[in-house]
């Protein structure tokens, strides 16, 4: 095997094993694939992206190099690439009745489709179609097996500029972290007790998440509800439907009950879909009467387990400037799967306090911080793929999303308007599916937008565009609560 930072030379050729979790996403029962749903403020014109991609993307070793089999072995081979076998454009009826209905249609049928092995594991089509967000549509499909969906997003993100300058990279918000202060005495005594009781509290909190997390690949199941997929929910296509909703609004609420984004995405998320079910019992419950209205102001069950897996990236962040230079140089560099789970427990109930929504999650937030619960799982996985291979570990990866419900992520995109080789972006929607979830929620910043990417089963959730309109709502009426009851100053509400 050569290799030479990522770069095949002449006369060299490029192969690599695959990591253990790109073995992992390769298992046929978690076969995963990433979306990213790329909206334009212009048509598109191909030319100019396949020439694009030609100097940015193709260099990086992981969309030049095809996967491999020799017998029980897989790895990573390079490989000329061919832009035009990657980049597929249709051709489209501009006039069409209903576009924003095809571009769903359409995303869901390529999901359907497997992919061609003979060449790299990656593709983008071009949709030159007016929908009511964008001018047109750009949608990568990209095997998950080539790299974590934080990275991934990144890497395509560097291949971007800024809009009003047509050379500089995009700015990513970084993660603030709390300088070092001087201190007395007393004040160190009092820092090396807390610290002590940080510690007894961050192994006590380990020790629970793993036993939870053990007990889940074991026997511990999840409430069956209206939201949970059955057994071969990862084969059944898959909806995508996004909406944008305003990141000025979710600071507002942020800054004024003083907590982090994060917080106030996952209270308004557990507030939608707290709407939603409730609605979904009341229906069922109505057809057990014959059709009668349900006349109670909660049909929700009293003990409902509601939980989200969350993949977490563990590799350290790799900066948009290093992943550009790292195409320049044609080099993976510190590239792969570097994920561990964290199972999250949603509050499903309706809260009389809309702020409620908020509060609850934060406090669930807060305990996660002080688990290494991520890294301990992701060890565990190394181990078991290393001992016993990626069949084992696939099947208990497989049994651990198929005891919860749902999927659900957070990332930060950037701060000023960017273009994909030219094309000025309106929104990007990243999502997933391959694995066994019916839903999958994704939330991607961009500038002063936040807009979310709900994936679906149509068999279990057959109206996605109502959870969206649920999302929408819950930030309304948080946002509303907040303004009202005088929590901010009138100049910030008007942010």
């Amino acid at each position: 095997m050569v290799n030479n930072g990522g770069k095949a030379s002449s006369g060299d050729i490029y192969e690599e094993p695959l990591s253990p979790a790109a073995l992992l996403f390769q298992a046929p029962n978690f076969n995963c694939h990433i979306i990213a749903i790329m909206g334009c403020k212009t048509s598109i014109n191909p030319s100019v992206i396949k020439e694009g991609l030609q100097h940015t993307l193709i260099k990086h070793p992981r969309f030049s190099s095809k996967l491999v089999v020799q017998g029980r072995k897989k790895k990573w081979t390079r490989t000329t690439v061919n832009v035009e076998n990657h980049v597929i454009v249709p051709e489209l009826d501009p006039k069409m009745e209903n576009p924003d209905q095809f571009i769903e249609d359409y995303i869901s049928y390529i999901t359907t489709n497997p992919m061609d092995y003979s060449k790299p594991l990656w593709e983008v089509h071009l949709l030159n179609v007016k929908t009511s967000d964008a001018e047109a549509v750009g949608v990568f499909r990209i095997h998950h097996s080539i790299g974590d969906g934080a990275s991934l997003i990144s890497l395509l993100l560097a291949c971007t500029r800024k809009t009003s300058d047509t050379e500089a990279l995009p700015t990513i918000p970084v993660q603030k972290r709390g300088g070092s202060s001087t201190a007395t005495a007393g004040w160190f005594c009092w820092w090396l007790l807390l610290a002590i009781w940080s510690a007894i509290r961050l192994i006590w909190n380990t020790i629970a998440d793993l036993v939870t997390f053990l007990a889940t690949v074991l026997f511990l199941k999840d409430t069956e509800n209206p939201l949970k997929g059955g057994p071969g929910v990862e084969l059944v296509p898959k909806r995508f439907v996004h909406r944008t909703i305003g990141l000025d609004d979710i600071k507002l609420v942020k800054n004024a009950m003083n907590m982090t984004i994060n917080d106030v995405i996952l209270g308004l998320t557990q507030a939608a879909l707290s709407r939603y079910l409730h609605r979904r019992y009341a229906g069922d419950k109505s057809m057990q009467n014959g059709g009668a209205k349900h006349e109670s102001n909660n049909t929700l069950p009293k003990k409902l387990r509601l939980r989200a897996a969350i993949l977490v990236n563990l590799r350290p962040t790799t900066g948009i400037q290093a992943l550009a230079d790292m195409m320049a140089k044609e080099s993976k560099g510190g590239w792969g799967n570097w994920i561990g789970y964290i199972l999250l427990p949603f509050t499903i109930a309706l809260q009389n306090d809309p702020l409620d929504y908020i509060r609850v999650a934060k406090a669930t937030i807060d305990r996660r911080k002080h688990s290494l619960e991520a890294f301990c799982t992701f060890s565990t996985a190394k181990f078991v793929l290393y001992t016993f291979g990626a069949k084992v570990a696939a099947a208990i990866a497989h049994r651990v999303l198929s005891n919860t419900t749902m999927a659900f992520s957070n990332v930060v995109g950037p701060l000023e308007e960017i273009s994909f080789y030219g094309h000025p972006m309106a929104y990007l929607a990243p999502s997933v599916y391959g694995h066994p979830h019916a839903l999958t929620i994704h939330f991607q910043s961009y500038v002063n937008k936040m807009t979310f990417c709900v994936a679906v089963d149509p068999n279990v959730i057959p109206d996605p565009h109502l959870l969206c309109k649920d999302i929408e709502e819950s930030l309304k009426v948080i946002k509303d609560c907040v303004v009202e009851r005088g929590l901010i100053e009138d100049d910030a509400a008007q942010v």
